[in-house]
């Protein structure tokens, strides 16, 4: 039984047109009343973006898209009992990037549907990996989305990425996810940093020369 056939939901064809797709970039949100940004994105850099709602659309895009990696922006793990931060938190804030902890009641419920998303996908074969939007913002030098994302945007055309529209905004939770898919094309090309302890759960940042690379790798 292949690994669509055993979530029992009907899958499309992987685009072949542009080379398939690499990485689907995943801005979890911690409930199903709330919007979830959605993103695929191949080797050039083309993406689209999606936003739905419920996990079985979360699933239905991944498996639709059929990635090498799925990047996931949410905790995939609880800290150890009796704290607060993961050592990949730590990290993060040893770097000056803000994190939330995933003991507080919201970061919970985004934790546990994360948790349980990840383990789905495992379990039919896909490879996932937690990542932090606000962490590659930072590392890479682009521009904060709390100013709004229209800056954002036109930096994120500048450096290669296809198939945001020009004209009207996506959604800044489809924003947070092409920024998703972009460290799984870093990870995918073996330009990034991994923090935290394998016993709890890591956390992918792309190389702060990740986007020199891709640059001259388009134009090559």
């Amino acid at each position: 039984m292949s690994r669509k056939e055993s979530l029992k939901i009907k899958a499309g064809e992987r685009s072949r047109d542009i080379g398939g797709w690499l990485s689907v970039g995943v801005d979890l949100a911690g409930s199903r009343k709330n919007w979830t940004g959605l993103c695929k994105m191949n080797a050039n850099l083309f993406c689209e973006t999606s936003k739905v709602k419920m996990e079985e659309e979360i699933i239905q895009y991944i498996l639709d898209a059929d990635p090498e990696v799925v990047a996931v922006d949410a905790p995939l793990c609880m800290p150890p009992p009796n704290t607060h931060l993961r050592k990949c938190d730590r990290c993060l804030v040893e770097m000056g990037i803000h994190v939330l902890p995933p003991t507080l009641l919201g970061m919970k419920m985004l934790t546990k549907r994360a948790m349980n998303l990840k383990e789905k996908l495992l379990e039919v074969g896909y490879r996932v990996i937690e990542v932090y939007p606000t962490g590659s913002l930072k590392i890479l030098g682009l521009p904060e989305r709390k100013f709004g994302v229209e800056d954002l945007k036109k930096k994120l055309l500048e450096i290669g990425v296809r198939g945001l529209k020009r004209e009207g905004l996506e959604s800044v939770h489809e924003i947070d996810a092409v920024l998703c898919a972009l460290t799984g094309i870093a990870y995918l090309t073996g330009k990034y940093i991994e923090i935290g302890s394998p016993e709890e759960c890591t956390l992918i940042l792309p190389s702060p020369d990740f986007l020199s690379y891709i640059t001259r790798s388009l134009k090559t």
